[in-house]
């Protein structure tokens, strides 16, 4: 007997192959023979993982549906029960464990029998793979066996996380980054915080960046749409946009005069200069001016940035300094950490940005990450996760900032070459811009009962994996369906959770056990206190 044949024999036939088609097989459950147990009382459920042979192989499938077409009034064993199956790999060498392969290069044929697949199965299927992993959590079938990301797939061609409030996807990505950096603790991650959920995570292994805690993205590193959005507003009036760029350019080109330098880029070069140069030009433009009805445009422009300078919350990035000096290299050292001294993750805290401008700072951020990479000629691969991705990339073309859905859009369709990946992590998938989700060749899903955000999860993914998205609306708190190349093959997991002080402070309130407790007045001082400071 064949290692394959043995392969078959080592677990409980369940029935016979009755349909095959490209990627699924239905299978008919037989009636048990005398001494055998009843299908019954077999552990076949969705998600259960069978086996069946073809002429080259031990073809894999994994239970999407259970169905009885035409149920008797009483049980019967004459009831015929089918199975649906998803066709997920094979395995060509039972004598090799690394053997098993996604996808099937031969069909089972009909009548074909179908076994249950054991635990030496799961431990071939699920088996470690000789690339980079890390482990995760454990597979839905068998909570002995380890569920392991293959780390250059996963990050080499960006993945996203998504499912609905409340379902783990903030407790899922830092299990997956504390994995990685375990193994791979030189690690460049950059994490866009919204809510500041992930201050505590990671501990000393992070660095966390907030306006007026470490966080400084000066103006000069603004190109002139950014600025524009910030000093002219969202309407970008012409006149002004072209008043403020005119007096941008002269600003740095008096820079570079003063500096000895010959060579000048563009208004969008990120080099510094000076805020009061630019409203000196403003206010010598405005003085030699023959057409009187164009000073209020001057006026409007030295007015906002005049505001800006003076509004604490913009202090990151119109806060004056003693010298002005090219501060490029520090700043991007910091965010990408270079060296990384044993702090591999930036966690960049959102949460205190003024709303009006957050979108531009996710832009200034996600375009520094991409052309950082494109003029870097080492080898140091970024990765860059974007939480609540559909505020930055809306579908809505009338919402958010389009640069900064430009910036996510130029990383995910080019940032692979050049060494950058992206994280995109958003409950609200049929929000997100279309196309961002197709590129991320690996998705975790998490719950998600949205009809809506089910199919748009779904024709992101390979028609091989569509029975799974079955399983979304059941999956209970902290699993998720992982599917793409991130993953050794498709599969329902249950992550591991992170230590209690170390979970991402995402977690809903708990009303029933606040509302028992009496608070004392000094709650709200101290609330209005740290909001005055703007500490959270």
């Amino acid at each position: 007997m064949d290692g394959l044949a043995l392969a078959l024999c080592k677990g409980a036939r369940l029935g016979r192959v009755i349909a095959v088609s490209a990627c699924q097989a239905v299978a008919l459950l037989e009636k048990p023979h005398p001494g055998t147990p009843s299908d019954r009382n077999l552990p076949i459920e969705m998600g259960s993982l069978v086996k069946m042979r073809t002429r080259v192989s031990v073809a894999y499938g994994m239970v999407t549906g259970l169905r009885v077409p035409l149920p008797s009034l009483q049980v019967s064993d004459k009831d015929l029960r089918l199975v649906e199956l998803e066709l997920v790999g094979e395995i060509r060498d039972m004598d090799t464990l690394a053997g098993f392969q996604r996808g099937v290069s031969a069909y089972p044929a009909l009548d074909e029998p179908v076994y249950l697949a054991g635990p030496e199965d799961l431990g071939q299927v699920y088996a470690r793979p000789k690339a980079a992993t890390a482990p995760v959590g454990t597979i839905h079938q068998n909570g002995t066996v380890p569920a392991y990301v293959l780390t250059d797939e996963l990050f080499g061609k960006h993945f996203s996380i998504v499912g609905t409030t409340g379902s783990g996807k903030s407790c899922g990505l830092a299990t997956i980054l504390r994995a990685v950096i375990d193994y791979s603790p030189n690690a460049h991650v950059i994490l866009l915080d919204p809510h500041n959920e992930y201050s505590a995570t990671f501990g000393d292994r992070a660095v966390v960046l907030s306006p007026g805690e470490g966080l400084y993205l000066p103006y000069w590193l603004f190109n002139f749409e950014e600025l524009t959005e910030i000093v002219v507003g969202p309407d970008r009036n012409p006149e002004q946009a072209k008043i403020l760029g005119e007096a941008v350019l002269a600003s740095k080109q008096s820079f570079f005069a003063k500096a000895g330098l010959d060579k000048f880029g563009t208004v969008d070069t990120p080099a510094p200069y000076r805020m009061s140069d630019v409203l000196r030009v403003l206010d010598t433009t405005m003085g030699s001016l023959n057409r009187p009805d164009s000073v209020p445009s001057y006026q409007a422009v030295k007015a906002r940035i005049l505001a800006l300078q003076n509004d604490p919350r913009y202090g990151f990035v119109f806060g004056t300094r003693l010298t002005l000096r090219d501060e490029l290299s520090d700043i991007l050292a910091q965010l990408f950490r270079v060296p990384v001294n044993g702090r591999p993750v930036t966690i960049l805290d959102l949460s205190g940005i003024p709303s009006e401008v957050v979108n531009v700072v996710v832009s200034v951020l996600c375009r520094l990450t991409f052309d950082f990479a494109l003029w870097n000629d080492t080898t140091l691969p970024l990765t860059i996760i974007c939480e609540e991705a559909h505020r930055y990339a809306s579908r809505d073309k009338q919402l958010g900032f389009e640069a900064a859905k430009r910036a996510l859009f130029r990383i995910a369709k080019e940032g692979r070459k050049y060494g950058v990946s992206l994280c995109v992590v958003t409950q609200r998938p049929s929000d997100l811009a279309p196309g961002l989700l197709s590129e991320c060749n690996t998705i975790f899903a998490f719950r998600m009962t949205g009809q809506e955000d089910q199919e748009i999860v779904r024709g992101a993914l390979p028609e091989a994996s569509h029975g799974l998205m079955n399983f979304l609306p059941a999956l209970r708190n902290g699993e998720a369906i992982a599917v793409g190349e991130g993953v050794s093959m498709p599969m329902r997991l249950c992550f591991t959770p992170p230590a209690e002080e170390r979970r991402p402070k995402s977690a809903t309130a708990c009303f029933a056990s606040a509302w028992a407790n009496e608070v004392d007045a000094s709650v709200v001082e101290h609330t209005i206190e740290r909001w005055r400071r703007g500490i959270r």
